[in-house]
Parts: C-alpha cells; sequence; structure tokens
C-alpha cells in the first residue's frame, strides 16, 4: 500500500501559546523586516530636506538655549553647579529618546492597521525597530552632549568629576527604550478600542516633563517643594537622568534604591505591555 507523503510547508502560522511570549525566535527570521521599518523611520523623516538628520543637533541644541534663557535665566532655578549647558543637555537626550520611543510604540496600531490587517509579521517588529531608530538621534544628541562635555573637563574649571557610574550608561539606554516601548505598547493597546485615550495620553506625555529632573535637579525640589517630592520619585524616569548626571559629572542624587525601583517599573511595564500587546493583537483588526 502506498504510503501517503507528508506535506511540508516553509512557514506555519499558528496562535500564540502564551499571552506573555516575547517570540524572539520568529522576530529574528523576520529581521530584514526590522531593517527596512529602521530604514523608513530614518529616510522618510528627512526626505527632501535640506539638513537631514542635522536637525537633530539643531533641535537638541534650541531646546538647550531656551531652556538657559527661561529656566536658567528668567526662573533662575538652579543646576547644582553644573554648566547650564551640559546640565539640559543630559536631560534633554534622555528625555528625547524616551519620548521617541513611547510615541513609537504608542502608534503601533493605529498607525499600521493598514499594513497589520493585509500580511501577517510579528507585531513587536514596530515598536522594536522604533526603538532602534530611534538610537540614531539618541547617539547625534548624545555626541553634542559629549562635546560640551569635554570643552568643560579640559578648557573650563567646571567642578565636573567623572566616576564608576559612568559604566551603568548602557543600562540607561536600555531602561530608557524598555519603559518607552513597554509603557507605549499599553497606551497602544488600550486607545484601539478607546480613541479618546489618544488624546489623553498626547496631553499627559507633554506634562510628564515637568514631573521629569529635565529643567532642575532633584535637590532643588527636595530643598523647595518637599511635599511634592512622591510624585516624582514615583516617576521611574528620574532616576535615569539623576544616574545620568551623577556618573557623567558627578553632580545628582543617586540612591541604589531609587535606582533599582526605576528597575523594577521598566520591566513590569514591558511585562504587562508584552501580555496586553499580545492579547489586543489578536482582534484589533476587528475593533480598527
Amino acid at each position: 500500500m502506498m504510503e501517503i507523503e507528508k506535506e511540508h510547508w516553509d512557514i506555519v502560522i499558528k496562535p500564540r501559546g502564551s499571552n506573555f511570549s516575547l517570540n524572539i525566535k520568529e522576530v529574528w527570521k523576520y529581521r530584514d523586516l526590522v531593517r527596512m521599518y529602521i530604514h523608513r523611520d530614518i529616510v522618510t523623516q528627512y526626505k527632501q530636506t535640506i539638513l537631514g538628520p542635522f536637525w537633530y543637533v539643531i533641535q537638541a541644541l534650541f531646546t538647550t538655549i531656551l531652556y538657559m534663557f527661561v529656566f536658567g535665566g528668567i526662573a533662575q532655578i538652579s543646576t547644582d553647579g553644573l554648566p547650564q549647558v551640559l546640565f539640559y543637555l543630559s536631560g534633554i537626550v534622555c528625555w528625547n529618546y524616551f519620548l521617541e520611543c513611547l510615541n513609537k510604540g504608542s502608534g503601533t496600531f493605529s498607525s499600521n492597521a493598514s499594513v497589520f490587517s493585509k500580511v501577517y509579521f510579528p507585531r513587536l517588529v514596530v515598536p522594536i525597530s522604533g526603538a532602534i531608530s530611534g538610537l540614531l538621534k539618541f547617539f547625534i544628541q548624545f555626541t553634542l552632549f559629549f562635546i560640551a562635555y569635554l570643552y568643560y573637563c579640559f578648557f573650563t574649571d567646571a567642578a565636573i568629576t567623572p566616576n564608576a557610574y559612568i559604566l551603568l550608561f548602557p543600562l540607561l539606554i536600555f531602561l530608557l527604550a524598555g519603559f518607552g516601548i513597554g509603557f507605549g505598547m499599553i497606551v497602544s493597546s488600550m486607545t484601539t478600542k478607546y480613541r479618546d485615550l489618544a488624546i489623553l495620553f498626547t496631553f499627559i506625555s507633554s506634562l510628564w516633563m515637568y514631573i521629569t529632573p529635565v529643567i532642575y535637579p532633584l535637590s532643588v525640589m527636595e530643598q523647595n517643594y518637599a511635599d511634592y517630592m512622591w510624585i516624582i520619585q514615583l516617576n521611574p524616569l528620574t532616576s535615569i537622568i539623576e544616574v545620568m548626571r551623577y556618573g557623567w559629572m558627578g553632580v545628582g542624587t543617586f540612591t541604589w534604591l531609587s535606582f533599582t525601583y526605576s528597575i523594577v517599573v521598566t520591566l513590569f511595564s514591558m511585562i504587562f505591555g508584552i501580555w496586553i500587546f499580545n492579547k489586543v493583537e489578536r482582534s484589533f483588526i476587528d475593533v480598527v
């Protein structure tokens, strides 16, 4: 009796077994698509522009000058003895990268609904590629910070004392990306069904920076606004930016307790974000 030859399939699409699954193996198979998304994000943003990625430098530079004029000059907010350029740039670089990852993650479903409805690929490709493409902007702006950092270290008498905590810098980048992607996926999953939450999120994100020590040091809040410190301390970005300044310049409020809190909150946001992202992914096309 002739045996029936088993069918062989190159790709098998089957439902995910767990909502907590990252499915890294499948994302790795689509690494070419990740590269395509990264290329698209970089090229389309500055296509038909004269200065191209140099706008990243202009953005950070003019924002720093504005902060120096408004917060450092008019409001006379202390920078803990650090040069204002370094103080504001260090906060701007971190905040911009977090916001970039957050925006990419929060727009995953709404911005790609037409693509998701036509072809299958791991949806996590979109927020992951957004975080990677955002590294270009981050490192360009960080280069601006580093040039100013070298100038103040070798050509001025500014009190800058880097220390061993500078080695935490790669971890800080991961935490910024992880928290941005995780929280962004939560927002993206919620706004597929409740569109007005997108308006609320835009409002919240515009105010978020003011409870993050970008334009002021944590020491100022401890001295003058101690009653509101709990709000700022609940923000996981607080210790990340403080560690950035403390490691590179030796000035800032650093405790392992607050830094561990930021790590825990970041991991929780990533886990919860992946869970709700995978859950909504199965049915969001019907809702959108």
